[in-house]
C-alpha cells in the first residue's frame, strides 16, 4: 500500500477516474477509491487502490477528493455523501464534464458545509489518461489550486489556471466542441479513401504525416482503420459523449455562438446509438459513414 505522499479519494472508477486512480496509486499516493460498479473496484483493488465501502468513507479518509462520474445525479449524490459525512474542510476535484449548473449547484452546497470545490475538467481520452497525457482546466481557488499542483502532476501533464469557477467547464466545452467535430471528419475522410480504394492503414500512416492530422485522429485513426471500437479500444463510449454533446450545444445555444460544423455532426453520433454503437468508442462514427457509403468489410 502507498502512502509516501499522502491520501487521496477517488470517486468514481470508471474510464477516466480507474486510469487517474491507478496512476495516483503507481505515483506513490494512497488511494482511497470507490464506485458502485463492484467489478471496478475488484480491478483497481487488485492495482493497489484502497476500496472504501460508500462516497462518505472516501470523505472521512481523504482530505482532498477526485470526483469523476457520469451524469449529474451521480454528482448530486457524492456531494450529498459528503456533507453528510460531517468532517473537517475537504478540496474536491471535480474532473467530470457537466452544465455549469450542475456544478454551480454542488458548489454552493459543498461550501455551505465548509468545502471547497474545484471545476477541474479534464482534456484527454481514456487511453491518454492511462499514460498520464491530460491538460486540466482548473478553476475556482486558485490557491487550493496550486496546493494540489503536486497530485495533479501525478496523473497530468499540465494544468491550467482558468480562474473563476466554471472557467474550467467553459474551457472544456471549447474543447470537445473541436473533438465532436475532428473526430467525424476523421472518419470521414477515412470513408473517402476506401471508397477511393485506398487501405485504411495507409491512409493513417499518411495523413498522419502530413498536414491533416490532428491528436484525434492519431487516436481515434487507428481504431478507424482496425475496424474494431470495442473492448480495450474504448476511449469514451458514444453513450457517455452524447451527454457532453447536449451539454456543449446547450451552452453555445445560451450565449449565442453559431455552431454549424458541431451541429452538423449531432445526426452522425446519433445514427451511432441507433445502430447499435452507444457502447463502442466514439470512432465508430467511421462504421456510420461506411455504411452510408455502401462499404462492407
Amino acid at each position: 500500500m502507498n502512502a509516501g505522499k499522502g491520501s487521496v479519494g477517488v470517486i468514481g472508477l470508471g474510464i477516466m477516474g480507474g486510469a487517474i486512480a491507478r496512476n495516483l496509486a503507481g505515483a506513490g499516493w494512497r488511494v482511497i477509491g470507490y464506485d458502485i460498479d463492484a467489478a471496478k473496484c475488484k480491478e483497481l483493488a487488485a492495482a493497489g487502490v484502497t476500496i472504501a465501502r460508500d462516497a462518505g468513507a472516501v470523505t472521512a479518509a481523504a482530505a482532498t477528493i477526485l470526483t469523476s462520474l457520469p451524469k449529474p445525479s451521480a454528482l448530486d449524490l457524492t456531494v450529498a455523501a459528503i456533507v453528510e459525512a460531517g468532517v473537517p474542510r475537504r478540496i474536491v476535484v471535480e474532473l467530470s464534464t457537466f452544465a455549469l449548473e450542475d456544478k454551480a449547484r454542488a458548489e454552493s452546497l459543498l461550501r455551505a458545509a465548509g468545502h471547497v470545490l474545484l471545476d477541474c475538467p479534464l482534456s484527454g481520452t481514456g487511453a491518454q489518461a492511462k499514460t498520464r497525457d491530460l491538460v486540466i482546466y482548473a478553476s475556482g481557488d486558485s490557491q487550493s489550486i496550486n496546493a494540489l499542483a503536486p497530485l495533479f502532476g501525478d496523473f497530468a501533464r499540465a494544468t491550467h489556471d482558468l480562474g473563476a469557477f466554471g472557467n474550467g467547464s467553459r474551457m472544456k466545452y471549447v474543447a470537445n466542441l473541436l473533438v465532436a467535430i475532428y473526430n467525424v471528419a476523421s472518419a470521414e475522410a477515412m470513408v473517402l479513401g476506401m471508397k477511393a480504394g485506398l487501405e485504411p492503414a495507409r491512409v493513417f500512416e499518411l495523413v498522419r504525416s502530413g498536414a491533416g492530422n490532428s491528436r484525434v485522429f492519431e487516436l481515434r485513426g487507428p481504431m478507424m482503420a482496425e475496424n474494431r471500437y470495442d473492448g480495450d479500444n474504448v476511449t469514451m463510449r458514444i453513450s457517455t459523449w452524447q451527454k457532453d454533446m447536449a451539454v456543449i450545444g446547450a451552452f453555445a445555444q445560451s450565449v449565442g455562438a453559431p455552431t454549424p460544423l458541431f451541429s452538423a455532426t449531432e445526426a452522425i453520433y446519433n445514427a451511432a446509438m441507433s445502430t447499435g454503437h452507444g457502447g463502442h468508442d466514439t470512432a465508430a462514427v467511421c462504421a456510420v459513414l461506411e455504411a452510408m457509403a455502401g462499404i462492407r468489410r
